[in-house]
């Protein structure tokens, strides 16, 4: 990112490469959108070339995305009502009957989808904690940096966000 600031905009395209899936996944666990997904990899990427500048060359790179990362879904939540993902249902059912689908893979599609609205009752700070923390696999110290706190913090609240999950999953679950 020092070389894309120092006016060599040819290694944005690296970064990119390197870094494009990571943060979609991330996104997509946000908003559980997938095109919505895609615009917000494309909007952070412009702005980190917009804005060379506000990445001062002290910390990783990867704190500085996920920043960027939060404040646009952040801005685009602020902006649009919370809507939620929709599947094809139709399509799902076309499987079930093709014979496509085993009853393992639908008990485990109905496992994920009790897990997915248990995380979606969740707060936004508590999923976006448990999604960089569990989904996204970045250590508590890094997250700790990308929130702005200590370390200690975090932990405390990745517990309490697990433990929510938890009771919102039981309640789901009966």
């Amino acid at each position: 990112m020092l070389k894309v600031k120092n006016g060599d905009i040819d290694k944005m395209g690296l970064l990119y490469e390197r870094y494009h899936r990571q943060l979609f996944r991330f996104l997509f666990n946000m908003t559980r959108q997938k095109e919505l997904s895609e615009d917000m990899v494309q909007n952070i990427f412009l702005r980190m070339l917009k804005y060379p500048e506000g990445f001062m060359g002290f910390g990783e790179f990867k704190m500085w995305m996920y920043h960027i990362a939060r404040n646009v879904v952040y801005d685009h939540f602020r902006k649009v009502k919370r809507t939620p993902a929709h599947s094809d249902v139709k399509d799902y059912e076309e499987k079930i009957e093709g014979g496509q689908i085993t009853d393992a893979q639908i008990e485990k599609d109905e496992e994920l989808k009790m897990l997915e609205s248990a995380m979606g009752k969740l707060s936004d700070e508590n999923r976006e904690l448990l999604i960089l923390c569990r989904y996204q696999e970045l250590k508590y110290n890094e997250i700790a940096k990308i929130l702005n706190t200590t370390e200690g913090a975090i932990k405390v609240r990745v517990y309490r966000a697990l433990s929510q999950l938890k009771n919102n999953y039981l309640k789901i679950e009966k």
